[in-house]
């Protein structure tokens, strides 16, 4: 089996996950705390493999096309964030509800939308040189993000120094990839060990949402209501959003390829990475976790729909 299969099946993977998840949850409900152990070592895993596959050492690079740069920065940090914002408006007053929405939405997408990229007449080599940039400013930007859009009441009552742990399991597993990509770099012939790890993050991923759905099942039972009002915010996103990659495609005058690019940078977003910190939110705030994992399969789904939109219809 070629990986690009393995990629263009991952929704069903996921899928399958979360549905095999919840039952071994609901079966098996004293399993859920075995479950959250085993969780961190899966998200640094997957981390890890993400990360490696990036240019984090070429961040330079990215900036020398400034038209397509100019536009990705524009669209992921300011334009999505005001979209975010607007849709938040229509969400109960219910702060872990908010706050997974608001860490899904504002973080842009570092992994998959390459794979999507490709697959919808994108332009690899750009939406690859992105990635690091698109990563450093999620992380740099989305407490600043967090602080403007959240209640002030909300926000002072989570304390910065229970998010550490999280971010030890962001940070790690990048500090690992840079080292890593030196390694590679150094002689010829150990991007073989890139191109191996290259083949982890979808089994990995599928691991990490079994295990998230699993840990969760009664929280999921207990929220399924707040669950499902969120699903026409996600949906709306991802209707609106190619449309904001259009409109800087034209005013950046961006040849097609990289149009395409744009949208499904735009689409897609960095749901993994925000994990730990939603795991790491404290009690009765489980909820958040199990939006962000909603949010990535509406994503999957619309991103089936993107490979027939982006090309055929909105980008010829």
């Amino acid at each position: 089996m070629e990986r690009l299969t393995l990629e263009r099946n991952q929704v069903w993977l996921y899928l399958g996950g979360i549905l095999a998840g919840l039952a071994l949850g609901n079966l098996a409900p004293g399993m859920g705390s075995t479950l959250e152990y085993m969780l961190w070592p899966a998200l640094v895993a997957l981390l890890y493999a993400t990360f490696v596959q990036m240019p984090l050492l070429h961040v330079r690079e990215a900036f020398r096309d400034h038209r397509f740069v100019g536009a990705v920065l524009l669209g992921n940090f300011l334009l999505v964030p005001l979209l975010t914002w607007a849709m938040l408006q229509w969400l109960p007053h219910d702060p872990a509800l908010r706050m997974g929405v608001l860490l899904v939405l504002l973080v842009p997408c570092t992994d998959w939308f390459i794979t999507f990229s490709q697959l919808g007449g994108g332009n690899v080599p750009r939406a690859i040189a992105v990635t690091p940039i698109n990563l450093l400013l999620q992380l740099a930007l989305l407490p600043l993000y967090l602080w403007l859009m959240l209640d002030q009441g909300v926000a002072l009552e989570l304390r910065v120094i229970d998010l550490w742990p999280a971010l030890l399991v962001v940070l790690i597993p990048l500090v690992l990839a840079a080292l890593s990509e030196r390694w590679i770099e150094a002689r010829a012939g150990r991007d073989v060990w890139r191109e191996r790890l290259a083949w982890w993050p979808v089994p990995l991923l599928t691991l990490v949402v079994f295990l998230i759905a699993g840990a969760q099942a009664e929280a999921v039972r207990a929220a399924l209501r707040e669950l499902l009002i969120v699903i026409p915010v996600f949906v709306l996103f991802l209707l609106a959003v190619p449309y904001i990659a259009k409109l800087l495609a034209r005013l950046m005058v961006l040849p097609s390829d990289h149009a395409r690019t744009l949208a499904f940078s735009l689409g897609t977003r960095n749901s993994f990475v925000v994990l730990p910190f939603a795991l790491a939110l404290p009690a009765g705030w489980e909820v958040a976790a199990m939006v962000i994992v909603l949010q990535s399969v509406i994503e999957l789904f619309g991103m089936v729909f993107y490979l027939w939109w982006i090309p055929r219809r909105l980008f010829k």
